[in-house]
């Protein structure tokens, strides 16, 4: 009996490349879509890549159907806030209109199952701290309303075409796969972690810390940090859970707790050995202080615990990775 064949669009990314290792060690077969905009080919180890593009219906139309789709996982996005606020246009386009093809492309060939890589973005300010999956949705940036978008068409389409979905609304993607066979590569980096260990890298590079008087312990601002791996394997539960008859719904994925952009920054000066110099900024407008997940619904209905997202294995396996594979990829983009 052949292996459930499910797509992974965007899987040449940073989240989707830790997925579709997720997925073949599950047993399923990942068929990666990307148009590498953001990804990178030496990202795709486990499974076939189809160069597409989401904005090309007939494409999305011919991938299912060659490689009998059977799930989806959408990753495929534009993910940068800032840019968002000034390019609101391809937002919605990249994020919500190329959703949109997809989702037909899935009613189309009868693929019911689909997980959504969506953002606590969507919250917008929180009102309530840990945030519950209930917080209202007002999304105070493009990025997140698009994400928004998304979840309220994946709803109507069950409704009307019998899609099955999880939004999974994650809090700050961060670390690299423990076995140190792929990573994070933006460019550019917005990252905290990875813009950290730049700075301990090269002495003359400092960190610009965006606000040190917030209402938090030391001033700097509090993100709930959840190891791409765990992220992964939430993706993987979520598809169990929806074909095991779970009602489509969104999640959070998130530890429940919060480091500081100072602890970070301490955390990486331990691990690394290296002294990290910071520069002090004015906060970025909309940067709430606190940002933590409440994430008892993840783990009581998809079984599902994180494992590495402990700071210190996060920043270990970040660093791993940017010191002994990145440079190696890196080299082989150019």
């Amino acid at each position: 009996m052949s292996a459930i064949r499910i797509l992974v669009t965007g899987g040449a990314g940073y989240v989707g490349s830790h997925a579709c290792k997720v997925l073949k060690q599950a047993g399923w077969d990942p068929v990666v879509f990307d148009n590498l905009s953001a990804g990178h080919r030496w990202g795709v180890k486990w499974g076939p890549l189809v160069v597409g593009n989401l904005a090309d219906s007939d494409a999305v139309r011919r991938v299912i159907a060659e490689h009998r789709i059977e799930a989806v996982i959408h990753f495929a996005a534009s993910v940068f806030v800032g840019e968002s606020m000034t390019n609101p246009q391809h937002y919605f386009r990249n994020n919500f209109v190329n959703s949109l093809n997809l989702l037909d492309g899935m009613v189309q060939a009868g693929v019911k199952f689909l997980i959504f890589s969506s953002t606590c973005a969507t919250y917008g300010l929180p009102q309530m701290v840990p945030i519950p999956e209930s917080h209202p949705q007002d999304p105070v940036n493009p990025y997140g309303e698009s994400k928004r978008f998304v979840e309220r068409a994946m709803h109507w389409y069950g409704e009307a075409y019998g899609v099955r979905w999880a939004a999974l609304r994650y809090f700050n993607a961060a670390g690299a796969d423990p076995d140190g066979e792929i990573g994070e590569m933006h460019d550019p980096e917005t990252h905290l972690i990875p813009l950290v260990l730049e700075a301990a890298l090269d002495p003359q590079r400092s960190l610009s810390i965006f606000g040190t008087d917030y209402e938090t312990p030391d001033g700097t601002a509090v993100r709930d940090y959840i190891h791409v791996t765990d992220l992964a394997d939430a993706h993987v539960k979520a598809l169990q859970y929806l074909q095991h008859g779970g009602r489509s719904r969104a999640f959070n994925l998130g530890t429940g707790h919060g480091h500081s952009v100072r602890e970070v920054v301490a955390k990486v000066e331990e691990i690394t050995g290296r002294k990290v110099r910071t520069l002090e900024c004015a906060r970025r407008a909309g940067d709430p202080p606190v940002l933590i997940a409440q994430n008892k619904d993840a783990a009581t209905e998809l079984s599902w615990v994180p494992r590495y997202s402990d700071l210190d294995t996060i920043v270990s396996t970040a660093w791993r990775w940017r010191t002994d594979r990145w440079p190696a990829e890196a080299a082989a983009q150019t």
